[in-house]
């Protein structure tokens, strides 16, 4: 589970809800008080008018916006977003090392039962691509492309959240001009004017509340989230990429290793070596 994402959210909805809740005024002199805790002041900012306008818009817009293909993986971004398991680096520089050795004593014909145990399917792919002693500039091409084409496909998956995040504060303008609007139509100093005022501008300002909620809140930790895990997917391409090319080249293994290592921070550079028992 991704503790950092529901720790933050979790986090910030209670401090936005505290914030509502709880007062302080450091100047109030007795009887009054300085602190002040009103549960029941969370209903003032609870307005289905504003629920419909910024919500209901926003994933109608959302859903304008993006083909079916898209939308359809919806829960396979919540599981990649939520999910812990992160790529690790030196787990693929281990294994081409293991492949560098392998390959060195006994030709590259042998890394064809090797690449047959691989569950990545990029991995087995760029193997089988040397097994088959095809030109190394095709190899780096094909490669390259796969990855280009997959950062390209997680971006759109990315985006789709960033269109959210951009439409909900629009749609919370929208609401609250409807709410100006409809202040506006029925102000009155009497009758049921003046009680109309006030509601209609809870409306207009409520909308606008509800748009940054849902763009800062919600949308925008999602997009941020499937970035980092693209970024994350890239470098161990880059590495596999990198490794089978040198593993092609006939490279020696322990120069591949700290050839791969340079794709990593000087911390995990020192607890790989020490591990190794190098350094």
């Amino acid at each position: 589970m991704n503790i950092t994402y529901i720790v933050g959210l979790i986090a910030s909805f209670v401090v936005m809800l505290l914030g509502m809740m709880v007062g302080i005024d450091i100047f109030a002199e007795p009887p009054a008080e300085v602190f002040t805790f009103t549960p029941t002041a969370v209903l003032n900012f609870f307005d289905i008018s504003s629920i419909f306008i910024v919500i209901g818009c926003s994933v109608a817009i959302v859903v304008a916006s993006f083909p079916g293909s898209i939308l359809k993986n919806i829960p396979k971004h919540m599981g990649i977003m939520l999910n812990a398991k992160k790529n690790d680096p030196m787990q693929y520089i281990e294994q081409l090392v293991d492949l560098a050795q392998t390959a060195r004593k006994n030709g590259l014909l042998s890394l064809e039962e090797k690449a047959n145990q691989q569950t990545d399917p990029f991995f087995k792919q760029a193997i089988m691509l040397i097994v088959d002693a095809n030109d190394p500039d095709k190899v780096r091409a094909i490669l390259e492309n796969d990855i280009n084409c997959m950062s390209a496909r997680h971006e759109d998956a990315a985006s789709l959240y960033d269109k959210g995040s951009a439409v909900a504060p629009a749609f919370g303008m929208i609401g609250t001009l409807v709410g100006l609007i409809n202040m506006l139509r029925s102000m009155s100093l009497s009758g049921d004017g003046a009680s109309s005022i006030g509601k209609d501008m809870g409306v207009a300002l409520i909308t606008t509340l509800y748009g940054c909620i849902l763009a800062h809140m919600v949308f925008s930790p999602i997009a941020n989230n499937l970035r980092m895990r693209d970024s994350e997917e890239v470098l161990c391409k880059m590495i596999i990429v990198e490794g089978i090319m040198s593993i092609q080249s006939g490279e020696n293994p322990k120069f591949l290793k700290e050839k791969l290592l340079t794709y990593m921070s000087q911390k995990q550079r020192a607890a790989a070596m020490t591990s190794s028992g190098e350094g």
